[in-house]
Order: C-alpha cells, then sequence, then structure tokens
C-alpha cells in the first residue's frame, strides 16, 4: 500500500475536530516560514474548542 494510500485509509478514521488541527498543521508545513506559523496553530487548535460549536455557529449565523 502506498503512502497516500494510508494516509488516505487513516483520514477516513478522524472526526471533524480532528480534520481541522491536521487541515492547519498542514497548511504551515507548506508555509515560507512554517516556523514563525506555529503559535498561530497552536493557538487555532487552543481555540478550536470555543470557536467549533454550534453556540458559535448560532452566534455568527445571521453575518
Amino acid at each position: 500500500m502506498s503512502k497516500r494510500e494510508l494516509i488516505v485509509e487513516q483520514l477516513s478514521r478522524l472526526s471533524e475536530a480532528d480534520l481541522d488541527r491536521l487541515l492547519a498543521f498542514l497548511r504551515s508545513l507548506t508555509e515560507e516560514r512554517a516556523e514563525s506559523s506555529i503559535p498561530v496553530v497552536a493557538a487555532e487548535s487552543a481555540l478550536a474548542k470555543d470557536w467549533l460549536s454550534p453556540e458559535e455557529d448560532a452566534a455568527w449565523a445571521s453575518l
């Protein structure tokens, strides 16, 4: 099995919250200065539990 196939298999097992964290991490890898984005990624994952909630979605739905 190729690495891509293994990755796709693992992706299918992740929760939406974990996919958000993974996406932020992948984006940091492709940035020119990945080191400077590490604090941002850390902050996003720490705040995601507050941001990614039905209550937050409802609060911002009218915008």
